[in-house]
């Protein structure tokens, strides 16, 4: 290679903007810049973790951007349907959080390593790279892999980002012409701040864009629900001792927080499924125990010890195990399974701290389970009805909906007991 393309060419002219937000533990803030085509229609976003006032960028961070993109931050507004550009550190390369996404939905960004890292050392790296884009993952490298010592991993490259503020304008055309020459991969002009600059790469063909030119990074702001940490663990050592579906079922059933994230993180469209999962037991089977550990081991790291207020999570399991026993009375048990989703997802809007039309937005349910939860309406409102007359002693309601469900006072009495026990006993479990 040219001596043009020496370390020192290379060296950055002035630092980037690492400003991040602090927010409160309840809430993951991603920031996404958006990566244009010559058209200026947005072809991907780069998601930055902007959750935590210190930015340290490391293996755990970039599993919790992820995690967090895909199950909190509702991944549909944002990112919609186009390519994802996560950073890495190549110890989180190796990391399982990638299993549990689509490849074809994520780039990752690779960093060269260290100035003073060895031609092994390079090339040691090549396997696990490889390994990345047969599985379906496209690789992105910045400009400094066009040096020498990395000769070998431009057959790996999809993406190579030419950093406009870390060479001078007259190396831009060598650095195209050498990209072209040595790899397949698209290049991408990022931290692009003035015409000028845009003009210049536009000029020598290149056709992907990002920059402040273009667009700030905007910030998407989700109120998160976490289980406790208590809960998590529980579910982590059901899948280490390979229990059954049920088991692992029930205690989903058990904590409205942990089935809430799971519903949400399956069906979004990080994970590719082409149809929307409903139920906990079909979240369970498609997930599979491995996978389901990668997620919970993911789950623990970014929950808090408490968890939510235990009074509103307990509340909310008494209103879905209630429920799911009137309608054993009336209703097939796949319904039954949904009259518990009912009345345990009843309680979102206190639990989130957002109206229930907005928490409902981020998670896939059957159209009876969201119309009697926004609308009273439908084959679960009577019994909605009837489980918060219970909690409230509202007299006439409880027996308006009891006559409308041919249940006597004894069965409803006698189910709320039950209901009551079982909530009461699930930490003693």
């Amino acid at each position: 290679m040219s001596s043009t393309f020496s370390p020192e060419s290379l060296a950055p002219i002035h630092g980037a903007d690492n400003s991040a937000v602090a927010e409160s533990d309840n809430v993951a803030v991603i920031a996404r810049q958006a990566i244009l085509d010559e058209q200026r229609a947005v072809y991907g976003y780069e998601l930055f973790d902007r959750s935590t006032a210190t930015h340290a960028h490391t293996a755990a961070s970039d599993a919790a951007l992820l995690f967090n993109a895909l199950s909190y931050a509702g991944t549909e507004a944002l990112v919609g349907k186009k390519t994802v550009f996560i950073n890495c550190t190549h110890e989180s390369l190796a990391g399982g959080h990638l299993e549990l996404i689509h490849p074809e939905k994520v780039v990752l960004e690779v960093p060269t390593l260290a100035h003073e890292a060895t031609p092994e050392e390079i090339e040691g790296r090549i396997a696990a790279l490889d390994g990345l884009r047969k599985r379906g993952f496209r690789l992105a490298f910045n400009q400094q892999v066009l040096r020498r010592p990395y000769a070998s991993w431009l057959p790996l490259a999809s993406f190579i980002k030419l950093d406009m503020t870390a060479f001078r304008p007259e190396l831009a055309e060598a650095l195209v012409k050498f990209a072209r020459a040595h790899t397949q991969a698209a290049i991408v002009a990022e931290k692009v701040e003035s015409a000028e600059q845009h003009q210049l790469m536009a000029g020598l063909g290149v056709k992907l864009f990002q920059g402040y030119w273009f667009a700030r990074p905007s910030l998407v702001k989700a109120q998160t629900i976490r289980p406790s940490q208590a809960t998590v663990i529980q579910l982590i050592n059901l899948v280490r001792k390979q229990a059954s579906t049920a088991e692992i079922e029930d205690l989903l059933k058990k904590d409205p927080t942990l089935s809430f994230n799971l519903l949400r993180f399956i069906n979004s469209s990080g994970f590719g499924l082409s149809c929307e999962v409903t139920s906990f037991r079909h979240a369970v089977m498609i997930l599979g125990l491995k996978k389901l550990f990668r997620w919970a081991a993911l789950l623990l790291t970014t929950s808090r010890a408490g968890g939510t207020p235990p009074a509103v999570g307990t509340t909310a399991v008494v209103r879905g195990r209630l429920m799911e026993l009137l309608a054993a009375e009336l209703l097939p048990p796949e319904e039954c399974d949904n009259a518990f989703v009912v009345g345990v997802f009843s309680l979102l809007d206190t639990m989130l701290g957002v109206p229930l039309e907005k928490a409902l937005e981020s998670v896939a349910l059957p159209q009876p389970v969201v119309d009697a939860l926004l609308h009273h309406s439908g084959v679960f409102a009577p019994f909605l009805a009837l489980t918060i007359a219970c909690e409230t002693g509202d007299e006439a309601t409880f027996a308006h909906n009891a006559e409308l469900l041919h249940l006597s006072n004894r069965q409803v009495n006698w189910a709320h007991l039950q209901a009551l026990t079982w909530a009461e006993n699930l930490g003693e479990e």
